[in-house]
């Protein structure tokens, strides 16, 4: 994930944050049963958060390759 482009991590996140309104309307509706789904959504959104911010602050830059 940490070699993505910052709009790339911005559009993973607009995408993850929709797929779990998704399965918020399930639960409500009685679709889905399944807590683990969300947790894992919600993880995988405070990670690429995570990776943004350390982008912003020059953290664990990946390594560019040598031409």
């Amino acid at each position: 994930m940490r070699m993505k482009s910052r709009q790339e991590i911005l559009d993973e996140i607009d995408a993850c944050r929709r797929e779990l309104l998704n399965i918020q309307f399930q639960w409500q509706a009685g679709e889905t049963r399944n807590p683990a789904q969300r947790r894992d959504i919600r993880r995988d959104v405070a990670r690429l958060k995570t990776i943004l911010r350390e982008m912003d602050l020059s953290i664990n830059t990946p390594l560019k390759a040598k031409e």
